[in-house]
């Protein structure tokens, strides 16, 4: 039976690895981990700091948020004041 681990878990088990210098053996052995997984599970972490780090990135409440991201909400936020406005505009 396959184990499924959430994402804090899969960084608990990274962390694990690197902090205290365990052989990818015996993490994949102790969490019955295939090494493949384990490695790709290490690459999209590794993948994920570069995005984290990159300067199109802020840190928020909820987490990283790309320009992109950013700019989205923004452009979200008028449309929503702008809604309110007509909604207002057409009731009285």
């Amino acid at each position: 039976m396959k184990k499924r681990y959430s994402a804090e878990r899969k960084v608990e088990i990274l962390r694990e690895h690197f902090k205290n210098n365990i052989a990818v053996s015996e993490i994949c052995s102790k969490y019955g981990i295939n090494p493949s997984i384990f490695y790709r599970q290490e690459k999209e972490l590794f993948e994920a700091a570069i995005e984290a780090f990159s300067k199109g990135y802020k840190k928020s409440r909820n987490g990283f948020k790309s320009t992109n991201e950013r700019v989205m909400e923004e452009k979200i936020g008028k449309q929503q004041e702008v809604i309110t406005w007509l909604t207002e505009e057409n009731l009285k």
